[in-house]
C-alpha cells in the first residue's frame, strides 16, 4: 500500500467534507434520532458515493490521458470559481429589496 497516497486522500478529504451540508445534516439527524443509525445510514452512503467516483474515475482514466483529466479538472475549478465570484459581485433579484430598504431612511421616533 502506498501511504503517503493514503494518507494524502484521507487529509483531503477529511478537511474538505468540516462543515459541509453533509455534515451539517448528519449532525441534525442525530439530534433527532439515534446516534449509531445516523452514523450508520450516512457512512453507507459516504461508502457508496465515494466507491462510485472511484469507478467512474477508473473508467475516465482508461479513455482519457492523465494530463487531458488534469486540464479539464482545472479548467472546471476556475469556471466554478469565477461563477461563485460574478454571483457574489452581482447581487441578483433576492437581493435588491434588502437594498432599496437599507437606501430608504428610516421613520421618525415618537
Amino acid at each position: 500500500m502506498n501511504w503517503k497516497i493514503f494518507i494524502s486522500t484521507f487529509l483531503l478529504i477529511f478537511l474538505a467534507e468540516l462543515g459541509d451540508k453533509t455534515q451539517l445534516a448528519v449532525m441534525l439527524q442525530s439530534a433527532v434520532h439515534g446516534r449509531w443509525i445516523v452514523f450508520l445510514a450516512a457512512s453507507l452512503a459516504l461508502i457508496l458515493s465515494t466507491l462510485l467516483g472511484v469507478f467512474l474515475g477508473g473508467l475516465i482514466s482508461k479513455m482519457v490521458s492523465e494530463r487531458v483529466i488534469h486540464g479539464v479538472g482545472g479548467v472546471l475549478f476556475l469556471v466554478f470559481g469565477a461563477m461563485m465570484l460574478y454571483a457574489v459581485f452581482k447581487p441578483g433579484p433576492d437581493v435588491a429589496p434588502v437594498i432599496q430598504a437599507a437606501e430608504q431612511p428610516a421613520p421618525p421616533d415618537m
